[in-house]
């Protein structure tokens, strides 16, 4: 008996065919149907950010710390769903430990290291309060994950609220502006490299004083690599004039007005990386005549 033929070459015309026979109502029905899950979808991926943002928001420090006669005052911004940066405190015995992160790219990815290294730093905290044994303790950790984590930075700072004396240690994070009541400033640039980079690295610590009326300001490169519209970069000449614009307010208003200083210089291309800024004012004249 003969076998019959088969036209395999015919197959992609018939469903073609079979497609185009389908009956143009339940066409625009199937493509209502796949609308509604693409839209479902996209509101839980939403949900799941959002709660993601509320953990991280958890994580890090209230906007504003009063720590005897300190104030601390704080805001993060993101430029994709997740901040890569973050800002902590711990008290400890020795005095209040800030902590300002900063994990190299950007979103989603960026945004899961923090839990990491927030937990790092809050582990070494614990056993020693003293920002360069933080700092190293956290580089040691990190390193041996330098293959899958990104090279960070990270500025660690205690301050303790009797003497006013802050001691601090930079991993390779942008120095930290100390503008004095009077009008001088200075660069808290001591510590090491950048996190990760060398996993026996030694890290110095700073010490400084601040008295009355004294700001310290603590930022991620996002402030300082803000550019404009004709790719002018914000910098550290600006930062420096908008911190003595601000000196005579409180750690709040400075803060606000350096921010809004740099969205206003930026504006209106968007932002291009996450930012943070921190500013530490002691008040202690002021609360004390209270």
């Amino acid at each position: 008996m003969a076998l019959p033929a088969f036209n395999i070459g015919l197959g992609a015309p018939r469903a073609v065919e079979s497609q185009a026979s389908i009956p143009p109502r339940r066409r625009e029905r199937d493509l209502e149907l796949r609308l509604e899950t693409l839209q479902k979808d996209y509101a839980e991926l939403n949900t799941a950010i959002f709660e993601a943002a509320q953990v991280h928001r958890r994580l890090c420090a209230p906007s504003l710390v009063r720590y005897g006669a300190f104030d601390v005052a704080s805001e993060i911004f993101a430029v994709r769903h997740l901040p890569g940066d973050f800002f902590s405190v711990e008290k400890t015995t020795e005095g209040l430990v800030l902590a300002l992160g900063d994990i190299g790219g950007k979103g989603l990815a960026a945004g899961m290291w923090v839990t990491h290294l927030i937990g790092l730093v809050r582990t070494h905290t614990a056993a020693n309060s003293d920002p360069e044994a933080i700092v190293a303790g956290v580089n040691r950790d990190m390193s041996r994950l330098s293959a899958v984590e990104p090279l960070s930075t990270l500025f660690v700072a205690r301050v303790d609220s009797s003497t006013g004396r802050l001691d601090y240690c930079s991993a390779g994070h942008p120095p930290a502006l100390l503008l004095r009541s009077a009008g001088r400033l200075e660069l808290l640039s001591d510590g090491g490299p950048v996190l990760g980079a060398v996993a026996l690295a030694s890290f110095d610590r700073g010490s400084v004083q601040l008295d009355s009326g004294d700001l310290l300001l603590a930022c991620s490169d996002g402030i300082l690599e803000s550019f404009n519209e004709v790719d002018q970069e914000f910098g550290n000449k600006r930062l420096e004039a908008e911190l003595r614009r601000a000196q005579g307010g409180s750690a709040e208003s400075v803060l606000f007005s350096v921010l809004g200083a740099v969205q206003d210089f930026a504006a209106p291309r968007p932002l291009t990386d996450d930012m943070t800024l921190v500013i530490v004012r002691n008040n202690s004249i002021e609360r004390d005549t209270q």
